[in-house]
């Protein structure tokens, strides 16, 4: 049963009990009365609700025990933590331990260091290492979004790291962001190592006039960002003090807003199509309690969101108060196979910067106005996205990211001669190819292919050589028929190209 029980009373009542804790929850309650609930002898601080019965709960799991300190502070005492969940039935709660252990498999922080393609060291908490795999697909994915740019009319800037917080306090992110960064003090004065790119952007774009023949103005910059997270949220490349965006913004008239958005919905709708993301949510976020900027300003910001969403069919669904202390955003939430949603792609309309660096632009009657300024970003950090595809696939990236493509597998030493000509006719082919010319049983060969995601194995043994064909063996476990290098190559070439969406 739940009881409002006077603040006073409360604490008397939880001062018998012994429940030091409770009551220093109690003193940090702004209200007058608080809830209490009560289950036979047993009587617990609770905001609610609770179930009338424990025979609502059909079916339930302890899952863990772990110590924590009280309050998340190390300097207090440490208490033990019970971890546990409850389901309507035993069929759905099988089902979400089923997928419990499925997300453990799948675990970005278990395959990163399995595949070889990263590794995080206590030497540099946050900041992850790249190994050469890895580097490959961090690299490849900032080549695509590159090839992207050039088609929708974006120019790449490189802008320093470091600036003096003359230039945060004149965003308005010293005031709202200075816990975040990494400042230092210098000879001449307090320094920043940047966070974000957008004041950069806004520096770059004021130091010298533009008309309004010049806009949009689309700055995309992949320059390394840095961002003090405190070390107990750190968490494997989806929380992390050292990133790469695809970081993009954009300039324009309060006429060309509308195009700008709906040519960003188009571009998002482009990658994820590549990435088989096809599981969207959109959301709106609006003004938060504490802002920066004219009302004015953000309601017609929120208003050209809301109209782009509707003229792209989406469903609108609004999150009040989420918006950015600067702008309303767009998110774009992508559920994986695990049922997990996370946000990628997100465009703001910033109600605030471009008047506190004083931009602006001729219009056609001479004037100065001031341009609208978007930010926008469709993978977001690039350390978070190869997080979310690995544990959504997997492991087993699409065969145009994947850093090795082909392994070819010989097997005896008497084809060795002939797999190095294959080898050579794959890398020259443009193919990322590697050879297993280990003294090793076949199975034991393929196993590891196998383990390693690599999307084809090309066996070779004496039929292979004296009919100058390879056997391509798919991921998944499918034997192809034996084909000469050249068809095998065009093959492989056609399927990157229908992934690309380039066939």
């Amino acid at each position: 049963t739940r009881e409002e029980m006077p603040r006073a009373r409360a604490i008397e009542l939880f001062r018998e009990m012994g429940e030091t804790y409770k009551i220093e929850i109690i003193e940090g309650i702004p209200d007058d009365t608080v809830s209490l609930y009560r289950q036979g002898d047993w009587v617990d601080l609770c905001r609610g609700p609770h179930v009338p019965s424990t025979a609502a709960i059909k079916a339930f799991k302890l899952t863990s025990v772990a110590g924590a300190y009280w309050r998340g502070d190390s300097r207090n005492e440490q208490l033990q933590r019970i971890y546990g969940t409850a389901w309507a039935s035993r069929k759905d709660l099988d089902a979400y331990l089923k997928r419990v252990e499925e997300a453990k498999q799948r675990d970005h922080r278990r395959l990163g260091p399995a595949l070889d393609l990263f590794s995080i060291h206590p030497i540099a908490p946050g900041s992850p290492f790249f190994h050469p795999k890895g580097a490959f697909v961090y690299n490849r994915l900032i080549e695509y979004i590159r090839s992207l740019y050039v088609r929708y009319g974006y120019s790449e800037v490189v802008t320093p790291l470091i600036y003096k917080t003359d230039l945060w306090k004149t965003s308005g992110h010293y005031e709202a962001f200075r816990d975040d960064m990494f400042l230092m003090e210098v000879h001449d004065g307090e320094y920043g190592v940047k966070p974000m790119n957008c004041p950069g952007h806004c520096y770059l774009f004021g130091a010298r006039k533009h008309s309004y023949r010049d806009l949009p103005i689309r700055y995309a910059d992949f320059s390394r960002l840095h961002r003090f997270e405190q070390s107990g949220v750190l968490a494997g490349l989806t929380r992390v003090r050292s990133f790469t965006q695809d970081d993009a913004h954009i300039y324009c008239t309060p006429e060309q807003v509308d195009d700008e958005l709906v040519q960003f919905v188009a571009m998002t709708r482009e990658v994820y199509k590549v990435f088989g993301f096809d599981r969207i949510e959109v959301t709106l976020q609006t003004r938060p309690e504490k802002f920066l900027g004219r009302i004015e300003l953000w309601d017609a910001a929120e208003a050209a969101l809301r109209r782009c969403l509707e003229a792209a069919g989406f469903a609108v669904r609004v999150l009040p108060g989420e918006g950015a202390f600067y702008g309303p955003k767009i998110g774009f939430d992508f559920r994986d196979v695990l049922e997990r949603s996370w946000t990628l792609a997100t465009v703001q309309i910033d109600c605030a910067m471009p008047e506190r660096f004083g931009l602006t632009y001729v219009t056609p009657e001479g004037t100065e106005a001031t341009p609208v300024m978007l930010h926008r970003a469709v993978l977001g950090s690039i350390e978070r996205f190869i997080a979310i595809l690995l544990e959504h696939c997997g492991g087993a990236l699409p065969l145009w990211l994947a850093p090795v493509q082909v392994r070819i597998l010989t097997v005896t030493d008497n084809q060795m001669e002939y797999a190095l000509t294959v080898l050579a006719g794959l890398r020259d082919g443009g193919l990322r190819a590697e050879m297993d010319g280990r003294n090793e049983k076949l199975g034991y060969k393929i196993r590891e292919a196998q383990l390693l995601k690599i999307p084809y194995a090309l066996v070779i043994g004496d039929k292979e050589v004296r009919a100058q064909k390879v056997a391509p063996r798919r991921r998944g476990g499918e034997n192809l028929e034996p084909m000469p290098v050249a068809d095998f190559l065009d093959q492989l070439r056609a399927e990157v190209a229908q992934e690309l969406g380039q066939a």
